[in-house]
């Protein structure tokens, strides 16, 4: 009987493995067949995943050459400097690197397909980072915290960008996202305080809640047509951002969008959108000039509050409600037109509005709220003429 050799045996078990599912995740049935090497380094028993890394390794380092898999959690809170990555490796697990807050220097090799959920969140040190064109997808907060950053380059493979990837890389100043990228999750660039400008694809179509949240120096950003969705807060506390074009695609500008972007000076609504959210532009205290289509049914609550430099806005006849604050403290406006569909106004809708002085309400209106016009300057006989239809409430 013929035995096969050792290199044989080797290369049968790699040829099993290969059919097998490669996890990340590690078992305890792993670790308890795992092989140790001489800095403590814990292997599966083919060699194939890198299990775990004993906290007492330092500096700087080498993955074995024929790893494939970095486990999850395998260099969590290491004082790791730097680290080579051989060309075997396809995964990199979750939070693998996980606060390693000394790593400066290292390179991802082409062989490596896939970023995992927080896979370098709080590496405060890692100054810059090259994805090689193989990865497909960066996981939610795969970079988040990384504050050193300050050069990313995304491969055009990359297809989407997980939510939190790059949340607070305050020293990230810009990024281009290629084509291939169709979805920006939630707050992937939450907190990039240093973000001063980024390409934005026409292969998107989703802007994920709190995308952009808090990049202060962000001054202009194109939204391209193909974009269906932007989520809720996604642009809140951009004070640099001056001007915004919203595509015939968006159905509907989520609320607080556009939140205390403060340097916001014009926007543009395409026909398509059919509700501006409540407080969707509130504390835009430069907006002077918003253009509402027709396609716009409803105004939510507080959309425009404290849009103080706003001195004229066209509702359009589309528009059947005005919400409750919609347009409260907008004290540049002197004069609005109601259109005719709408049907209602609600509690101080322009309450605080100091310098309307002239009003249209149409016979449309049946109900307008509580100091919906308080502390406006309104003409005393137009002012009588409003009390008799709707009652003194509606200044109070």
């Amino acid at each position: 009987m013929q035995y096969p050799t050792i290199s044989e045996y080797v290369k049968a078990n790699q040829d099993v493995s290969d059919n097998l599912d490669m996890s990340t995740k590690v078992t305890e049935e792993e670790l308890n067949e795992a092989i140790i090497d001489e800095f403590g380094v814990k292997y599966s028993k083919d060699g194939r995943k890198l299990l775990k890394v004993p906290y007492e390794l330092n500096g700087t380092n080498s993955i074995k050459e024929g790893v494939r898999i970095i486990c999850d959690e395998a260099f969590l809170d290491l004082s790791l400097r730097s680290l080579v990555i051989p060309d075997s490796v396809t995964s990199i697990g979750e939070r693998a690197f996980m606060c390693c807050k000394s790593l400066e220097s290292l390179v991802i090799p082409d062989s490596v397909t896939s970023i995992g959920d927080s896979a370098f969140m709080g590496c405060g040190a890692l100054r810059s980072l090259v994805i090689p064109d193989s990865v497909t997808s960066i996981g939610n907060s795969a970079f988040s915290g990384c504050e050193s950053l300050n050069s990313v380059i995304i491969p055009d493979g990359v297809t989407s960008i997980g939510g939190g990837a790059f949340r607070g890389c305050s020293s990230l100043t810009d990024i281009v996202l290629p084509d291939s990228v169709t979805s920006i999750g939630g707050g992937a660039f939450r907190g990039c305080y240093s973000l001063t400008n980024i390409v934005i694809p026409n292969s998107i179509t989703s802007i994920g809640t709190r995308a952009f949240e808090g990049c202060d120096f962000l001054t202009n950003i194109a939204i391209p047509d193909g974009i269906t969705s932007i989520g809720k807060y996604a642009f809140w506390g951009c004070n640099s951002l001056t001007n915004i074009a919203i595509p015939d695609g968006i159905t509907s500008i989520e609320k607080r969008t556009f939140l205390d972007c403060k340097s916001l000076s014009s926007v543009v609504i395409l026909e398509g959108v059919t509700s501006i959210g409540d407080d969707a532009f509130m504390g835009c205290e430069s907006l002077n000039s918003v253009i509402i289509p027709d396609s716009v049914t409803s105004i939510g609550r507080g959309a425009f509050w404290g849009c103080w430099s706003l001195n004229s806005l066209v509702i359009p006849d589309s528009v059947t409600s005005i919400g409750d604050d919609a347009l409260r403290g907008c004290t540049s406006l002197t004069d609005i037109v109601i259109p005719d569909g709408v049907t209602s106004i609600g509690n101080r809708a322009f309450r605080g509005c100091t310098s309307l002085s002239s009003l249209v309400i149409p016979d449309s209106v049946t109900s307008i709220g509580e100091s919906a016009f308080g502390g406006c300057n309104i003409p005393n006989a137009l002012k009588q003429e409003l009390i008799s239809r709707f009652g003194e409430k509606i200044f109070g």
